[in-house]
Formats: structure tokens, sequence, C-alpha cells
């Protein structure tokens, strides 16, 4: 867990008020409220089961501050906020709390909820941790390129993507390191327990590509129309993703060659296959291939080190934590262009 120091001179003073019961419990059970005991200078803990919960934080102190919030396995929940000297500002978001917390497959993490105060100055005048009783899900299905990465400086832009989500929308990050469309369907701590969460009208995002790499091109878009099928029976929509390139340059500066572009040894275009099966079971895509690869050719074999891990790893395929939120906010701005998510629903500064 990362740690943050406040300023000496900003007074920390934390309300909370916690509801600990599942989103099933009556309206009338009120259980006693957790209070300032909960909270450190630093961090909050929060002894409540799995489910998803509406998290309002009050923000500011004596001194100006600037303030985000992270939970969980480094899931970036709010962006960073400023607020003067002497003023209170209010954020709202919803957050799924579950074991394992991060990679499916993972460590199960802390129980309970773990936020964590960011930001170059941080201040927390409140907070207040309900269950959520009408949150819409966006369940993600993916790989390394997705997941919540557990330690730095690995990062997926679902672990981004929350920071752009307000209250009544959460992301369920089921995506998991190394695996394919194959592993992904058998493995019963995967698609086995993502599919019976599902409820009408949660979202499932799905990117599967990079591991599918002896993956022949039948089997490929079965098992895409399998994961669609499988979404659509639980009630919810499913949108393919077409996978994040890899920072892979020709000698003239584009990425046009099957490394970059996700094509397989067994000459399988797996964004190619993905934009045919939406095409054909009329499912909404998000063309993230085609995003990335403009937006990395745009800034240049230099300029496109710092969405990867190039520097720190010479990783071309994994991004840091700025390549996965620049990457996570090309994927909000799909949600609100495709009208899969209310504008209202999302952060956009």
């Amino acid at each position: 867990m990362r740690r943050f120091t406040i300023a000496a001179s900003a007074t920390l003073t934390l309300t909370a008020v916690l509801t600990a019961v599942p989103a099933t419990a009556r309206a009338y059970e009120r259980p006693a409220p957790l209070g300032i005991d909960h909270c450190t200078a630093t961090a909050c803990h929060f002894d409540v089961p799995p489910g998803t919960y509406d998290v309002r934080v009050l923000l500011g102190g004596d001194a100006g501050s600037s303030t985000s919030v992270s939970g969980e396995t480094r899931r970036a929940l709010l962006p960073e906020t400023t607020a003067a000297a002497g003023e209170r500002v209010a954020r709202s978001f919803t957050v799924d709390v579950r074991t394992p917390e991060g990679e499916p497959t993972g460590a199960e993490g802390t129980p309970g909820l773990d936020l964590v105060l960011g930001g170059s100055a941080p201040a927390l005048a409140g907070i207040r941790v309900t269950p959520a009783r009408h949150a819409r899900q966006i369940f993600l299905v993916g790989d390394s390129t997705v997941c919540d990465q557990p330690g730095d400086p690995y990062t997926g832009w679902g672990q981004e993507l929350p920071q752009y989500l307000r209250k009544g929308v959460s992301v369920a990050n089921y995506a998991d390191s190394g695996e394919s469309t194959v592993t992904y369907l058998q493995n019963p701590q995967l698609w086995a327990t993502v599919q019976p969460r599902i409820r009408p009208g949660d979202l499932v995002l799905i990117q599967l590509a990079h591991n599918d790499k002896t993956t022949d091109e039948v089997t490929y878009r079965t098992n895409l129309e399998t994961l669609v099928a499988g979404v659509r029976d639980k009630g919810g929509e499913p949108v393919l993703v077409t996978p994040i390139v890899r920072r892979w340059f020709n000698s003239d500066g584009t990425l046009n060659n099957g490394t970059a572009l996700l094509v397989n040894g067994l000459g399988v275009d797996h964004p190619a296959v993905i934009r045919s099966v939406a095409a054909a079971r009329d499912v909404p895509l998000i063309d993230l291939t085609a995003r990335t690869k403009a937006l990395v050719e745009s800034l240049g074999v230099e300029g496109s080190k710092a969405l990867y891990l190039y520097n720190e790893k010479r990783d071309n395929t994994h991004t840091s934590v700025h390549g996965a939120t620049v990457y996570a906010g090309l994927v909000r701005d799909e949600l609100v262009a495709q009208h899969l998510v209310p504008r209202g629903t999302v952060r956009v500064g």
C-alpha cells in the first residue's frame, strides 16, 4: 500500500459514518456508525462484507489542499481534487469490494474496504460509506493490460477507469494477468465466477487478445461469441474491446506490423476478428487498438515511452500509471460517445 504525507500545517478532522451491512439488508437495520478511529492521516479501513458501496468524501482543511483517493488493490477511485484554504469540497464515488480484491487468481488482500489518500497535499474533512442501493456495474474481462496490477510500476487501464466514474456506477475488474480467451473460459475463478454476478443492465467490457498467441481463428471467434452470449443470457450488455497496441515501431515511425497490432503466430488478426464478431452479433465495439495506435504514433518513438514501461522495464506491452490513466480516458470517452453510460455519470475533467 502506498503511503503519503500530509503537510504539517494541515489540520485533519475526520468524521466517518458507515452502515456496515450488505446491499440486501432491510432499511430499518441501523448498525452503529464507525468513527474517526477507522481513519489515519493517510488511509481508512472499513470492516464491511463484500458488496458495492457508495463513498462520500469531504475534502479540505485549514490550508490549501489537493487530494486523490485510491483503494483496494491500487485502484484509482477519485482524481486529484483541489480545495482552497478553509474550503470543503464534496465528492462521491461507488466502489466494488470483493475477495480477492485485485486479480481474481491473485492474493485475497485485506478484508473490508481500504482507502488511501494521495495527492500533493491531501486533506480529508469527512467521509461516509453506505451500501449502494442502485449501482450499475461495469465488469471488466481482460488480461494484464486491463487488470488491477498489485505492484508498481505495472498498471492496467481498468485499474484507472474508476476515477472517471461518479456515484452510481462501479467497476468490477475481473481481468487477470496471462489470460487468453481459452484460459478465461476454462478457469472457474474467472468466467464461471463473473457470469453469475451479472445483473440486467450491467456492462461487460471484454478485451482478450494479448495471450491468444496460439489460438486459431475459429477457436478465437467461438470463444468471443461464447462470452457475448453468456453476458446476454444474464441480461447484461456485452461490449467488445480491441486490445491496446504494443509499442513496436517500424523504421518509418508507424505501428503497422503484426507485433504492434496483435496478429499472432498463426496469422490471426485479433482486432479484425473482434470487429467482425461485433458487427455480426450487433455488439458495441470500443476500437482501442485504433485509438491507441493513433495516440502512440502521434507521440512518436520517444514521446510514447512514458505510456508504457519502456524506461523502467524495457516493456512495450504493459502501461505505466500515466499510460493506463490515458488509455482509461479513451475508454471513458467511448462509453460516453456510444451512449453506453449517461454523460452525467462520468468525470470529464
